[in-house]
């Protein structure tokens, strides 16, 4: 008996506490998950996109109205106005980053950094130059909070598409790759690059830059090799197994040297994307994500929507909460939409907001899965 009356009263206690100006108030689901909406936005992830053709004021004045406030870009000083100016020099880090700023957006990553070229993934005259730069670049960029570089090991011919029109669904355009068109290319001006040569001068470059990066707080963000075919032309390609990226991580341990985990690579590659980001993310190695999708193998593929296509968009988003992952994530390579333009193939803006809208929605399904 009075246990029972003990917990009437406790009950009628909390049921005054409710009643405000003689109306009682019953808390809605929304009074519940107010506070946990507040701290689950997108996730805990930083939402971004790409910007490599500048201050684009149609795909910003849309990604603002979307509240994606990330920016992923490069550093230009012509830009900003600036000549005769490096790019890796404070000046210009600080001109671009003020530029964004000043647009109501935030540069988080440097995707292509201006001091990484041929010299350097070549191991030829001058390399050690280009470090210097590139050290330089890191040292400035975390000056104005900016503590991403992601960047690749493809000299010569990077990303690679034998066509950019590909018909897809309802007609929109999809880049496409298909190996049969070019495996009898003849080599390039540099002959033959054997992966022995590219993974030496991978472990010159890593010993020189990862201990700079680590003093500055630099997170470094190796992208796959993007198609991943073992050789095009005559140079070899080494980011293209998920052994090889295990490799790059251990050339030089350090919180510094991590990923990009783009995800049609990985997927091309034949592994399972939700497993392989619980396998780097709980070695804290993904420092920057590409979220999109493909169909097909690495031998002949081609882009898709977000919703489509061989990669599990739901359980890879699921994974990233679950390892808790915080950092910068951008939809990457989307098809180009009845309207726009496809001189810039994969960025279609139409084709973006929607990956943009898909991804969003993706975030607050795994970040509420459990309230």
């Amino acid at each position: 008996m009075r246990d029972s009356r003990r917990t009437f009263l406790q009950k009628s206690s909390s049921l005054a506490a409710l009643t405000v100006g003689g109306v009682s108030r019953i808390p809605s689901l929304a009074d519940k998950n107010r506070k946990t909406n507040e701290v689950i936005r997108d996730a805990g992830m930083h939402l971004c996109e790409a910007y490599f053709w500048g201050l684009e004021e149609q795909k910003m004045a849309l990604t603002k109205q979307m509240d994606v406030l990330g920016a992923v870009g490069g550093i230009n000083p012509g830009m900003v106005g600036l000549k005769d100016v490096k790019p890796w020099e404070l000046k210009a880090v600080q001109a671009v980053k003020e530029a964004w700023d000043n647009v109501g957006l935030k540069l988080r990553v440097i995707e292509g950094p201006p001091a990484l070229g041929e010299k350097t993934k070549l191991g030829l005259p001058g390399r050690d130059e280009e470090i210097a730069n590139f050290i330089t670049l890191m040292k400035n960029l975390t000056q104005v909070g900016i503590d991403t570089i992601c960047y690749n090991w493809m000299p010569v011919i990077g990303w690679y598409r034998t066509q950019n029109d590909k018909p897809g669904r309802g007609g929109a355009l999809v880049t496409a790759f298909d190996y049969e068109t070019v495996k009898n290319l003849p080599p390039t001006q540099y002959g033959e690059v054997s992966k022995e040569t590219l993974w030496k001068n991978l472990e010159y470059f890593l010993k020189a830059v990862v201990p700079e990066a680590e003093k500055v707080g630099m997170k470094l963000a190796m992208h796959p090799d993007d198609p991943q075919v073992d050789s095009i032309r005559g140079i070899a390609r080494i980011m293209n197994t998920v052994d090889s990226f295990k490799r790059l991580l251990e050339i030089h341990p350090s919180p510094s040297n991590g990923i990009t985990m783009c995800q049609g690579n990985f997927a091309l590659m034949g592994d399972d994307i939700p497993n392989l980001i619980a396998y780097f993310g709980k070695r804290k190695k993904i420092h920057f994500v590409h979220f999109r999708n493909v169909r097909g193998g690495k031998f002949a593929f081609e882009e898709t929507f977000h919703d489509e296509g061989i990669i599990d968009m739901y359980a890879s988003m699921k994974a990233y909460y679950d390892i808790g992952f915080k950092g910068p994530i951008r939809p990457d390579h989307v098809p180009t939409m009845a309207g726009d333009s496809n001189q810039h193939p994969g960025y279609s803006t139409i084709g973006t907001l929607y990956a943009l809208g898909y991804m969003r929605g993706l975030m607050e399904a795994v970040s509420k899965r459990r309230v």
